[in-house]
């Protein structure tokens, strides 16, 4: 912890990554952080788990992949702290350019602004060979904690919404 109580970075960072792995939807896409000296990168296996009817990669399991990458980003430079706040996607605009050849699919997350309550992050999705599959553009805000919507059991309402 900071002086005051506050939690420093590498705490709200061990935080994300705790409450990453309970998450079923991350589990079922099998979604792996990779470290990294500046933003957040996320892995996602090219994998049935996440192909649409097609036999192609799913609109949706990018547009997640994308939203955990860009929001652990969000709350590592914003006002987040775990049990005081939490952060919540409020905006995500995805623009889907290709076809992965490989098999993962890489999240590339930066800040572009990030002030008390909203943080604005520029995203990239790229395959082993450096071709981008995906762009997006995505916004996060703080805001008070907040009772799961279901309560379920392992559900920890001091948690972000990512």
């Amino acid at each position: 912890m900071a002086e005051g109580g506050e939690l420093d970075a590498a705490a709200i960072a061990e935080h994300l990554r705790a409450t990453f792995l309970q998450t079923p939807l991350h589990k079922l896409l099998d979604l792996r952080f990779l470290p990294t000296d500046d933003g957040v990168v996320v892995e996602m296996p090219v994998s049935e788990a996440a192909f649409n009817q097609t036999g192609n990669l799913h609109g949706g399991a990018i547009a997640t992949l994308i939203d955990v990458a860009c929001g652990s980003t969000a709350a590592r430079a914003s006002t987040f702290e775990p049990g005081r706040n939490t952060l919540v996607t409020a905006d995500l605009h995805v623009r889907y350019l290709g076809r992965p050849k490989g098999d993962v699919v890489r999240a590339e997350a930066r800040v572009l602004r990030a002030g008390r309550q909203l943080v604005v992050v520029e995203c990239r999705v790229v395959d082993p060979l450096g071709n981008v599959i995906a762009s997006a553009d995505f916004s996060a805000m703080v805001v008070p904690l907040r009772a799961p919507l279901r309560p379920t059991e392992g559900a920890d309402p001091r948690a972000p919404d990512l």
